[in-house]
């Protein structure tokens, strides 16, 4: 009975551990060895979509000393930060505001902006139900608000920002039925665009937030629930993803990386890595406005920070 319980339970505890690439040890940060990283909540999918524009870099990296490559997953941003700052990772691929979040815990600096499904750019959608009564951000004092979850910035740390920046307090919730006191906003995580815009059209809650690219895509936002819908506030635009390197990476393999991320939407070798890496269509150098707007996005995430976190 002993030896069976024992099996069982460590059966369970292997089946439970996530699919995270092992800490790196200290002999991990061979020059040669080009690091990708990802925070992720499912290794295992974006592995898939990392692998292969990983390969493709790699073999277009070898001038620089780079002869293989290697993809490296984090739980979270301060796990990440803690592998840039040890030089344990070299590369990664994240929204803006996880990017400006990584920089202020490890230094690690924008290489180029992702473009991705065509667009480089967006912006956040504050909405509510036309039939609710309210028709600006102040009215939603006393009243709740779906958002998707921490890591998003579209669905999280623009809107919050916003919200923060109309002298309303936040307040998180519990569920979508509990409610803040009337000199808040309540937050609650709807973990999906589906589920923020459901909400909000079946008055589970008062208002939601998206990105402009999800207000218009019927399956996160149905047109029958977007007919019933009222626009609040948007955001300035901001960049859609970023791709990242640690500090002190050497300028010839970061200037290269560069160079071939540049090059890639023009090589047909490259076209299905590129789609497998989410949908991206072409990388693009950072120009005065888009540093312009990652400072707003930087900005953003210290108010959060501050005020809510």
């Amino acid at each position: 009975m002993r030896i069976w319980l024992v099996g069982v339970l460590l059966g369970f505890v292997l089946s439970a551990a996530p699919l995270y690439a092992a800490p790196p040890s200290p002999g991990d940060d061979d020059p040669h060895v080009l690091v990708l990283g990802r925070i992720s909540d499912d290794p295992k999918s974006h592995y898939a979509q990392l692998k292969p524009l990983l390969d493709y870099v790699v073999a277009h990296m070898a001038d620089v000393g780079i002869t293989s490559g290697r993809i490296l997953m984090a739980r979270d941003a301060r796990q990440m930060s803690s592998y840039l700052r040890r030089s344990r990772v070299d590369w990664v691929t994240e929204t803006s505001g996880t990017g400006m979040e990584l920089q202020r815990r490890s230094g690690a600096q924008p290489l180029l902006l992702t473009e991705r499904g065509g667009a480089s750019i967006y912006h956040s959608i504050l909405f509510t139900r036309a039939d609710s009564g309210i028709t600006s951000l102040v009215d939603l004092r006393g009243k709740s608000v779906a958002l998707q979850g921490v890591g998003s910035t579209s669905a999280y740390l623009m809107p919050a920002s916003t919200l923060l920046g109309a002298g309303l307090p936040m307040e998180i919730l519990l569920s979508p039925q509990d409610r803040p006191d009337k000199t808040s906003v309540g937050y609650v995580f709807a973990r999906s665009e589906l589920n923020i815009a459901a909400w909000v059209d079946k008055g589970m809650v008062d208002a939601g937030a998206l990105s402009n690219l999800d207000w218009a895509d019927p399956r996160r936002m149905p047109e029958a629930f977007r007919k019933n819908m009222r626009v609040l506030a948007q955001t300035g635009d901001y960049p859609r993803a970023l791709e990242m390197v640690r500090p002190g990476l050497d300028s010839a393999v970061r200037d290269r990386l560069r160079q071939v991320l540049l090059d890639a939407a023009q090589d047909p070798q490259a076209a299905t890595a590129m789609k497998r890496f989410f949908g991206t269509t072409r990388f693009l150098r950072l120009d005065a406005p888009a540093l312009q707007a990652l400072e707003r996005v930087r900005e953003a995430s210290a108010r959060v920070r501050e005020q809510i976190e």
